[in-house]
């Protein structure tokens, strides 16, 4: 063993031991979606007084820490997102309704004399109404209008707030104030201002105001002073409260006023079942389909297939280590990201393995020697690896940083797998293989290494020569063909947006038994909701999507929706997306898209010549168009989960490409009198046996998540299998024939600007570079 081969040895047992330990002891976090749970995003809002900017939002982010330590949930998540969004998220609430009610509320408390009575107000009962400067008209608690002075306490003279209930006295529920030092002051000369007053005089009254409603105008007992006041540094809010009604109002008291408004954004919630039941499908479909693509991958590349077996194993520790390491949350997008990235993982073994067949094949007999033919095979195969895993790391870099929420996750997945499998490749398994071709039986038994054969799909198309680049015009037809099926679907069909991109609410509910949608939307119409889309999920299972819903609303359909079902529908997701957001999303969206357009055609520019990158970058077009069109068809949604596929699409239809030029730029420099059509025809017979076993080793994946996966996932996965399919033919039949086309047209225009006559050669120094 050479010394290059016991540092690599040494390395790739300290990366994997390291991962082990990590992966045991530092568990991953995951997301809402996977354990069960609410996510609200606040957004801050100016108000007459304040501007939200990040001062502001910082200080609304403690004060709704404090209110959501007293509602008691277990490791809430409150983070800061720009200068005005704020992320809650809620483990184990279920219930919205409740934690939203009490994030949402201002919760400006003061305390105001009463300066007289009021008339009516043209604005409707219980509006403010400015009197005269500083003055304000609220209704009191049995809707009498009264006129009141400017504040004499706020929310900050409070120490302490408690919900306190009296049935001895007949009091009831009540809240029990205390004052803090200057507080009491201010309470007794407002208290004492009011005991000047005559008895049943409305300025004897002292309005406690919350968010301008009052809540409690308690008159000032007889006992009391004039200018004297109320000492002692405490009060009782009255208001004929209930238990739940006066703990969340010291609650609110308690936790202090926020210093701007908020607005709900968006909030997501789904319930523990349906996270065990993406958490159960998930792991049986990795299981299944790494089960499959190993077995595969042992029956084409044997021995060498056993080893990438085990060093997939080896990954699936490192990428989990990373993301456990950097606390990275795992999404459901991000769980199917980490299966997903098994499959991909196989294909730098792949391109190893196939450059070692070709290389031990093209020695003569005398000269074969397995340990060197694996050796160049890492050699020649590194620049389409690192160009390909580039590729789909500028695909999950987009998705970080213009996405959001679960898409987002799925991003941080993704790159942190093309990176882990970049190390499993050229790490563990070139410390494997090496240790492997070095034994003596294996060198013995060559064909048993996988390596020391071309393979039935190279033996045949070394035997048929088939000319692919002859009939290009008849491929580029077919794929046109293809891209207007495809448009005519998104103009004939629409595309069904979800309401990440459209705005509004999407509940799911679970019923015990199937629900006729025909029937739910006919009960829907009848229940006051005649254009909510209803749609089938599973067995069992029933969307909802409105414009918009209010969680009264919610509780009404939910109902409906139980009693058609015979009993209780239990709500298993939640989704509701304001309409800013939404357009927001759907902006950022075009961007995502737009960016990785360009992003891609300036690596590519960067690597290749412009011909090969323009024809990769068509083709990626290509490729995206038909997947939207197939799901116009089918009548998809097209949501943030489909970005999320889309992206990745894009990322893995311009990796296919990046194999087959980077052969046509070897070939090309090694043999540069041949025409650039036979150059770029052989380039694809070598690469194809690579692009085949690929594309069957993610097809594999794909499919345990289409066949056991659910909702979301299980679209998913249908997107990635027809980015898969496409993406393969377009690598071949697409962009290989663009690239000669191009290439065609760019050499009858020779740099001077006068053409070359047909048929004749470039000349020597006319050639550009590939």
């Amino acid at each position: 063993m050479t010394r290059a081969m016991r540092v690599r040895a040494l390395l790739a047992l300290a990366v994997v031991a390291l991962s082990v330990y990590i992966a045991v002891t530092v568990p991953a976090r995951l997301g809402l979606d996977l354990r069960g749970g609410t996510q609200i995003v606040l957004e801050t809002r100016d108000s007459p007084t304040a501007t939200a900017d990040t001062r502001a939002t910082d200080r609304t982010v403690e004060v709704l820490r404090r209110r959501i330590d007293a509602l008691g949930v277990t490791e809430p998540v409150l983070t800061r997102s720009g200068d005005r969004r704020i992320i809650v998220e809620l483990p184990g609430v279920q219930d919205p309704r409740e934690a939203a009610d009490v994030l949402g509320r201002t919760a400006q408390l003061t305390f105001h004399p009463v300066v007289g009575a009021a008339g009516a107000s043209p604005s409707g009962p219980g509006q403010p109404l400015p009197q005269r400067p500083g003055e304000l008209v609220l209704a009191d608690e049995d809707g009498r209008r009264l006129r009141l002075g400017p504040p004499s306490l706020t929310g900050a003279d409070v120490a302490e707030a408690k919900a306190v209930i009296d049935p001895q006295n007949g009091l009831g529920w009540y809240v029990d104030v205390e004052f803090k030092d200057g507080g009491g002051g201010k309470w007794a000369r407002l208290t004492g201002q009011a005991a000047c007053a005559a008895l049943g005089d409305p300025a004897r009254r002292v309005a406690i105001v919350l968010d301008d409603k009052v809540i409690s105008s308690p008159q000032v007992d007889r006992e009391v002073g004039c200018r004297t006041g109320i000492v002692g540094g405490s009060t009782r809010i009255t208001g004929g409260f209930g238990g739940d009604e006066a703990r969340e109002l010291a609650l609110l008291v308690n936790g202090g006023a926020l210093p701007v408004p908020v607005e709900t954004v968006e909030q997501r919630t789904v319930g523990p079942t349906l996270g065990a039941e993406a958490i159960r499908s998930s792991a049986q479909a990795a299981v299944i389909g790494t089960v499959l693509t190993g077995l595969f991958v042992i029956a084409v590349y044997r021995l060498l297939g056993a080893l990438a077996v085990l060093a997939l194993a080896c990954y699936g520790a490192i990428s989990y280590a990373a993301l456990a390491a950097l606390g990275a949350t795992l999404t459901l997008p991000g769980l199917a990201g980490f299966v997903l990235a098994i499959g991909m993982a196989v294909d730098a073994n792949v391109l190893v393995f196939e450059r070692a067949r070709e290389e031990y094949a093209r020695r003569g007999t005398a000269r074969r020697s397995l340990r060197s033919a694996l050796a160049t095979g890492f050699r020649q195969a590194f620049s389409a690896i690192a160009d390909s895993n580039i590729t789909t790391l500028i695909a999950a870099v987009l998705l970080f940083l213009l996405a959001s929420g679960p898409v987002r996750g799925f991003g941080v997945t993704l790159g942190i797998g093309v990176l882990a499998s970049m190390v499993s490749a050229l790490v563990v398994t070139r410390a494997l293989a090496d240790f492997a071709v070095a034994r003596a039986a294996v060198r013995r038994r060559p064909h048993l290494s996988g390596i020391g054969g071309t393979g039935t799909v190279r033996k045949w198309l070394t035997r048929r020569d088939p000319d692919l680049m002859g009939r290009r015009r008849r491929w580029l037809a077919v794929s046109a063909a293809a891209l207007l099926l495809a448009v005519a679907g998104i103009f004939v069909r629409g595309l069904d947006f979800g309401v990440e991109f459209t705005g509004g609410r999407l509940v799911e509910y679970s019923t015990s038994s199937p629900v006729d949608v025909d029937r739910a939307r006919d009960a829907l119409a009848d229940a006051g909701f005649p254009r909510a889309v209803v749609q089938s999920s599973g067995e069992g299972g029933l969307t909802v999507r409105t414009d918009g819903m209010s969680n009264d609303e919610e509780a009404r359909i939910g109902e409906a929706v139980g009693a058609l079902a015979g009993g209780k529908a239990e709500k298993v997701r939640d989704e509701l997306i304001g309409p800013s957001l939404g357009a927001e999303l759907r902006q950022g969206a075009l961007v995502a898209l737009a960016v990785a357009v360009g992003a891609q055609l300036l690596y590519l520019a960067v690597r290749f010549r412009w011909q090969l990158g323009t024809a990769a970058v068509v083709a990626m077009v290509h490729d995206a168009v038909i997947l939207v069109g197939v799901f116009a068809w089918l009548g998809k949604p097209v949501d943030g989960v489909f970005l999320a596929a889309l992206l990745t699409v894009i990322g893995y239809s311009v990796n296919d490409s990046v194999v087959v030029f980077d052969r046509i730029r070897e070939l090309r420099a090694a043999h540069g009198g041949r025409s650039f059509a036979r150059v770029t025809n052989t380039a694809l017979l070598q690469t194809v046996p690579r692009t085949l076993n690929t594309g069957m080793g993610a097809v594999f994946i794909l499919a345990a998540l289409a066949v056991l996966g659910a909702g979301s996932l299980t679209d998913f996965a249908l997107a990635l299998l027809i980015g898969v399919v496409v993406g393969t033919y377009s690598s071949m039949l697409t962009a290989a024939p663009l690239a000669v086309e191009f290439h065609a047209r760019g050499e009858a225009r020779p740099r001077g600007g006068a053409r070359r006559p047909a048929g004749r050669p470039a000349r020597e120094g006319e050639a550009t570079r590939v």
